[in-house]
């Protein structure tokens, strides 16, 4: 019997496929460009990706650590409602569908989900590779203005995935507001840079006027106590570096670390993490320092040592991102 691959690696093999027609220099350069000029510089109605190369090589490059970003989030996301599992999906400005793949690959099972996203080439190659996956080949591939123009059905939870940046500020409003009247749960993620992290803040507090009660990261639903232009909240994933990203980024290590920042909200009560790791921690002799964000809203740092006994082995494995201490431990501490 053959064991399916799990939903990263069928990923890449499909993306490593697509490439197999599309000479090495010209998917590097057509990277380069997109990189240059696609995030947070091209409104949503004409956008830069023009036809199947541009889309085939971004995708390549890109997808993977979209991918990963997101499954990370939505694995703090999903601690926070344990026994939750969402019956639909909506992925704003989904693209080529990263997100959909991490929201498969979080919940496992098929699902009515739609993509909404201007760019009709990068939907159709959306379409193209979940092929790959079965629990994709339903997915609604649908053409969409993303902004203040943006309505949606009904649905349990909305991705809005490295998105934002792209838009006004009047139509970020509109999307996060879009979204917070049709799911019961949304999630959003940005890249890992203070602006991105200014725009995580924005949709935050958005969807807490409405209503909505933070799952993911923070530990609480009151005001962020990090300090305007003095930090920004972010986290890191671990993502393998195909021949395209060492062809266009140069070195020869098999991986690289996607910094994103990410918000995740319910509209029913979540079970959020008791603290957040914030940093990474910081392993010393006989020692972890670990940096915290709190249930009661503030930043904290805690020194687990080796007298804390079992706790102090969970710090030493405990990674940036992470709940402290970890569930099932909170009597420990």
């Amino acid at each position: 019997m053959n064991v399916p691959l799990p939903p990263a690696d069928t990923l890449r093999t499909a993306l490593s496929t697509l490439l197999d027609g599309l000479p090495p220099k010209s998917a590097a350069q057509a990277v380069e460009r997109l990189i240059a000029n696609y995030r947070g510089r091209t409104p949503t109605d004409a956008p830069v990706l023009r036809d199947r190369s541009d889309v085939v090589a971004y995708a390549a490059y890109r997808m993977p650590a979209t991918f990963e970003a997101v499954c990370s989030a939505l694995e703090a996301f999903a601690a926070a409602v344990p026994g939750w599992v969402p019956a639909s999906h909506v992925d704003v400005g989904g693209g080529t569908g990263a997100a959909t793949w991490a929201v498969s690959a979080t919940w496992q099972g098929g699902r009515p989900v739609t993509v909404l996203d201007w760019a009709e080439p990068a939907l159709a190659l959306g379409r193209e590779i979940a092929g790959a996956n079965p629990e994709l080949r339903a997915v609604e591939w649908r053409r969409s203005r993303i902004g203040s123009a943006l309505t949606m059905e009904s649905t349990d939870l909305v991705t809005v995935s490295y998105v934002l940046g792209e838009l006004t500020d009047a139509d970020r409003a509109a999307v996060v507001e879009a979204a917070a009247t049709a799911a019961e749960a949304v999630v959003i993620i940005e890249p890992g840079t203070p602006g991105g992290y200014t725009r995580v803040i924005e949709a935050r507090d958005r969807l807490v006027a409405a209503g909505f009660h933070i799952a993911a990261p923070c530990p609480h639903s009151a005001t962020c106590p990090i300090v305007p232009g003095e930090d920004w909240c972010h986290f890191s994933a671990r993502v393998s570096r195909s021949s395209l990203h060492r062809q266009v980024k140069g070195g020869s290590l098999p991986y690289e670390d996607e910094k994103f920042s990410y918000v995740a909200a319910t509209r029913f009560p979540p079970a959020p993490a008791p603290s957040r790791v914030v940093r990474k921690p910081q392993i010393r002799k006989g020692q972890v320092l670990l940096d915290l964000c709190e249930t009661d809203p503030g930043l904290s740092r805690t020194t687990v040592t080796k007298r804390h006994g079992l706790l102090y082995k969970a710090a030493r494995d405990a990674e940036w991102g992470d709940a402290w201490p970890p569930r099932g431990d909170e009597g420990t501490r």
